[in-house]
């Protein structure tokens, strides 16, 4: 149906972003998308960190954006916001790389302090490069979700409703893209809403 990037902006391999992400790509996949994953820690640090716009990596990066009709961003949260490797990958992207596609962003911390990063740090700059529709996001926490020792997730039942429902919703307006095309976003997220 249609080419899904799925980036994990976390700098560790083991990460629970990681492996929510790929757990999320399943169901994509099952839905007839074409998912590819991105995780931002395997670009060369040497490229991110040097700014390094003309880097192979960097270039490759471009390009599975550039194909993608939607982009899912996972980001484990730090001091209220993404963390620093994302944003050193998407400061080095054209800055439209967005435009005309889907983006569903998550995030995962370990507190509902940080609760509202998404609406706040990420979806800001998400629209800024052009997203056409940015979905509702949603914010888990850490130990809602148990990694086992063959590298399959599990998440706790509440969270993994909102997830399934959020990660459905995305699926729904990527099948109606062509109808999609004022640059905006839903108003509030179920974790502002959840917040609040």
């Amino acid at each position: 149906m249609a080419t899904v990037l799925s980036v994990s902006g976390s700098p560790s391999a083991s990460s629970r972003t990681n492996r929510l992400l790929r757990h999320l790509d399943d169901r994509l996949t099952a839905q007839g998308h074409e998912v590819i994953p991105l995780d931002v820690r395997t670009v060369p640090a040497q490229a991110l960190l040097g700014a390094d716009f003309r880097h192979p990596a960097i270039s490759e990066a471009a390009g599975l954006f550039a194909r993608a009709d939607g982009v899912v961003v996972g980001t484990p949260v730090y001091k209220a916001s993404y963390s620093g490797v994302l944003k050193a990958l998407l400061d080095l992207l054209p800055q439209y790389a967005l435009t005309g596609k889907t983006v569903l962003p998550l995030a995962i911390g370990g507190s509902t302090a940080h609760v509202l990063a998404i609406d706040y740090a990420l979806r800001p700059v998400l629209n800024s490069m052009g997203a056409a529709h940015v979905v509702q996001g949603w914010f888990t926490l850490d130990r809602d979700i148990t990694v086992h020792e063959d590298g399959t997730v599990t998440v706790a039942p509440p969270a993994a409703e909102a997830l399934e429902q959020v990660v459905d919703q995305f699926s729904v307006v990527l099948a109606a893209r062509p109808a999609v095309g004022a640059v905006g976003s839903v108003p509030t997220s179920p974790a502002l809403a959840a917040a609040g």
